[in-house]
This record gives structure tokens, C-alpha cells and sequence, in this order.
């Protein structure tokens, strides 16, 4: 019996050792949660407890480290320099916790991967309604095409808009030798009834197969921005607000994190108003990516060129999500899906430049369309733009192989090369999603030379543009002090 009563006396030390470690860990999982998400509610739900419970495990965590952690803001919890030096090593304990439980879970080996893994899932700011289109008819009784192109000359400008718009299939689509290209007013009616929801569906899918397949000029693609900027009421270079006009329109295919919006906001920390505009392709379980990253980052997330103009002159940087600004665009390159095929929007909407910037940063990967990019910019009256011809069609430097740029330097062509550099070796791997190393690159918590190099050059690209610069080098320079001086805070 004695030794009974020793053997208890001895083993609740022991007890309470283990509860210590168990809380411990607990609050090392809490503390992992809550960096992800910046906010105890969604924290709190991520690991299955209560708001309540996290606050009080959040109050723990303040009390032992001797420091807030987290500040409350406008955009939810922003962590202090000391819990932003303890993300890596506070995610790859919980990461290597989840795959010890995930390598010997019942059912296999190992779970299949969860979709939004990479950290880029979110909900839209907006979705956009359907394409607007009219009633389709019925094909009994309509012409034959060789009775309706010989009637072509018969249709005015003041016909109805299916006319209009079947004059313009014929027109590029009636065969070899009776065919020609749309005038720079066809091709801009063409989508202008498109657009206004007058076209029949049929209509539209022959108009972008015939062009498609011809190869679209840069006379046509002219035509069709000018009728996305009167849709959508761009403002006019002329009076624009901003200074430097950045597509990104993202292959969903693309699973590397948008390094380039760091970019775009050492531009603006450097006094330059910048726009960008853009998505991530509708059927992606990631299509949200570039409205989440933008709000991590703090750039204003803007439904209408009003918002956008307002957003320029408090922030000097804007993001305009195509869905919401122009939904009906949206829903137009949205017909990928059913065709199978690039359509000659694709080229036009990188040069819809919204709010009128003075230069534009392109990025071009199909060799052939670089200069007929730049023709259509010079049609446009584009004076400052620099293509990036590179493997992206959105303007992210590739530092680590050749890069030719294709620019218009006060409306005059200027091309010029910029030699690879030396590729670093690859940074380890850190258990952290590819959304939560994109933000620690910028707060520092990580370093990877790669990924700078990619931001430092990419800033350098959009500098020559502004004309900041005229050597690559010396802009490479700048945003390397844009970078060392940057805010390290995300929002």
C-alpha cells in the first residue's frame, strides 16, 4: 500500500508535466492559425473551437511571450514584428504535426490534397451575371451565306445591330479571294453590338472562329479595345489619372504566387499612380487568387472606374477585377471553355488601359503577338509601353533567362535585351503555403534571393516604362532601394 501511495505521490508531477506540454502545444496551434488567417473568429474555426476560446488561448500567448502579437486594423489582426519572426518555425511545427497524423490516417498512406491548398482560395468580390445575349433563332429559312454576302452592300450603318454584325462575319469569312479584313469601325461596331447584348450566340462564336482562324490584325484588335474602352467607360489617355497601366490576366494553369504585385506597390511607394486590372480565369477553384492577394497586400479592390479614380488618389495603387468592372467582357472570354481556342479579345484586353494611364507594362508570351501588340498600342495612340517577351502573358520579369523587351519610347519603337543572371540555388522548403510565403518574402520572415530578383526586376520593367530610366541597370538599382525601404507590413 505504501508503495501504491508513492507510486501516486510520484506519478502527479508527472501528470501535470504532461498537461503543461499538451498546452503547449496547443498554443503553438493556435498561434499557427491565427497568422494564417488574421482574424480570431476565422482562426478559431480553422481548428474547430469557439471565438471565445481563441481569444483566451490569444490572451495566453500575449502573456508568455510579453508582447500584443497582433494589432487590430481596418483589414482584421496585423501581426508584430515578434510573432512575424516566429511564423516559419511556428508553420513548419504544424506542418510537420499534420503530415505525422496524415501518413498513418486510416484509409491510406496519405490524404489526396485539398483543393485551394496553396492558400489562394477565397470568396469573389462580385461575381458577374451571364453573357447577355439575345434569342436565338431558328436556322429554318435564313438565308443561304452566298445569298447573304451578296447582299452585303445593301446593309448601311444605320441597319439593325444583327445585320451589322452579320456583314462583318461575311465580310472576313466568305473564302479566299472574297474576303478582307474589318476596318478599325467594323471590327469596333461588331463588338459593340456584342457587347450591348444585341448579338446572336451563333453570331459570336462565327465572328471569333472565322478570326481565329484567319489570324486577327492589329487594325481589328484596335477596333475591339476601342469598343471595350466605350463599354466599360474607360478614360481617355489624354485625361488619364494614372500613370502606369498593368493587365494581369493569369492562366489558370499558373500555380506560382503573383510576385508582381509586390512589384506594383514598390511603384507606387515610389509616387507613381498605379492600375491594375485583371483575373484569374473563371473555372479555376483558385479564380479568386489575384482579389485575395490584392487585399492581403492592401491594394484597394475596386468594382467601377469611379472607385478605382477615388482609390488612385488616396492609395496611388488600384485593382479592378474584369468580373466586376465588366462583367460582360468577362463573360465573353469566359467562352474558352466552349471552344477550345484563344479568341482575339485575349489580345485586346491587355490594351483596355481604364483609367488612361500614360505607359502601360505588358507581358506577351507567343513570339508573334509582341509586335503585333505594339502596332495595336501605336493604332491606339499608346506613346510609353513595355512588353515583356517573355513565357507569361502578364508582366512578371524572368530574370533568369533572356528577356527581350519590345517598347514605344515616345511613340517610336526602342527594343532592348536584358541578359539572364545567375540562377541562385532553390530555397528549402518551409511547410508554408504558397499564399503565406508570398506574404513572408515581403514582411522578411522569409528570404529568398529568386523571389527578389523576380520583384527587384519586374519594378525595373515598370520604371523603364514610366521612363524613370532608360538603363535597365539603373532601374534595378531603384527598386532595389524601393524594396530595402519598403513597408514590411501586410495589410
Amino acid at each position: 500500500m505504501a508503495e501504491e501511495r508513492t507510486g501516486e505521490a510520484v506519478g502527479k508531477p508527472v501528470s501535470n508535466e504532461r498537461q503543461t506540454d499538451l498546452s503547449k502545444l496547443r498554443l503553438l496551434v493556435a498561434l499557427d492559425a491565427l497568422l494564417r488567417e488574421n482574424s480570431v473568429s476565422r482562426a478559431a474555426a480553422s481548428v474547430g473551437l469557439q471565438p471565445s476560446a481563441m481569444s483566451r488561448l490569444l490572451g495566453q500567448l500575449r502573456e508568455d511571450y510579453a508582447d500584443p502579437l497582433f494589432l487590430r486594423t481596418g483589414h482584421g489582426l496585423r501581426p508584430t514584428p515578434l510573432a512575424e519572426s516566429l511564423r516559419l518555425r511556428v508553420r513548419a511545427l504544424a506542418a510537420e504535426t499534420e503530415a505525422l497524423f496524415g501518413a498513418h490516417a486510416v484509409g491510406g498512406p496519405s490524404a489526396p490534397p485539398q483543393a485551394g491548398h496553396a492558400g489562394w482560395g477565397g470568396q469573389a468580390l462580385s461575381e458577374a451575371p451571364p453573357l447577355s445575349v439575345r434569342p436565338s433563332r431558328l436556322l429554318e429559312g435564313e438565308p443561304a451565306p452566298e445569298q447573304f454576302a451578296a447582299k452585303l452592300a445593301e446593309i448601311g450603318g444605320d441597319a439593325a445591330p444583327e445585320r451589322r454584325l452579320a456583314r462583318c462575319i461575311a465580310t472576313v469569312g466568305t473564302g479566299a479571294g472574297r474576303s478582307r479584313p474589318l476596318s478599325e469601325e467594323e471590327a469596333e461596331d461588331a463588338l459593340t453590338i456584342i457587347l450591348a447584348g444585341e448579338a446572336d450566340p451563333v453570331q459570336i462564336g462565327a465572328l471569333m472562329t472565322v478570326l481565329h482562324y484567319r489570324g486577327p490584325t492589329a487594325v481589328e484588335v484596335a477596333g475591339f479595345v476601342r469598343a471595350m474602352r466605350h463599354h466599360v467607360g474607360a478614360i481617355e489617355p489624354t485625361g488619364g489619372i494614372a500613370d502606369l497601366d498593368w493587365p494581369c490576366y493569369l492562366s489558370p494553369k499558373l500555380k506560382t504566387a503573383p510576385w508582381f504585385l509586390h512589384a506594383a506597390r514598390l511603384v507606387a511607394d515610389g509616387g507613381h499612380r498605379v492600375v491594375l486590372h485583371g483575373n484569374y480565369g473563371e473555372a479555376s477553384e483558385e479564380r479568386h487568387k489575384l482579389e485575395v492577394a490584392a487585399s492581403t497586400a492592401g491594394i484597394p479592390i475596386c468594382t467601377s472606374i469611379a472607385a478605382a479614380k477615388t482609390a488612385l488618389g488616396s492609395a496611388g495603387i488600384a485593382y479592378l477585377p474584369l468580373s466586376a468592372f465588366a462583367p460582360q467582357i468577362y463573360r465573353l472570354l469566359g467562352l474558352y471553355r466552349l471552344m477550345e481556342m484563344r479568341m482575339p479579345l485575349n489580345a485586346a484586353i491587355h490594351l483596355i488601359n481604364p483609367m488612361g494611364g500614360r505607359a502601360s507594362l505588358l507581358g506577351v508570351a507567343n513570339p508573334s503577338s509582341r509586335t503585333l501588340s505594339r502596332d495595336i498600342a501605336l493604332l491606339l495612340g499608346t506613346r510609353e509601353l513595355t512588353i515583356l517577351g517573355n513565357t507569361r502573358d502578364h508582366a512578371e520579369f524572368t530574370p533568369y533567362r533572356q528577356t527581350p523587351l519590345f517598347r514605344l519610347v515616345g511613340g517610336e519603337a526602342s527594343d532592348l535585351n536584358v541578359p539572364a543572371r545567375t540562377a541562385p540555388p532553390a530555397e528549402p522548403r518551409t511547410g508554408l503555403s504558397s499564399r503565406e510565403y508570398w506574404q513572408a518574402v515581403w514582411t522578411g520572415a522569409a528570404r529568398d534571393e529568386r523571389a527578389e530578383t523576380i520583384i527587384i526586376t519586374t519594378t525595373a520593367a515598370a520604371l523603364i516604362s514610366l521612363r524613370n530610366h532608360d538603363d535597365f541597370e539603373a532601374a534595378c538599382e531603384t527598386a532595389r532601394g524601393l524594396w530595402n525601404n519598403r513597408s514590411r507590413r501586410m495589410a
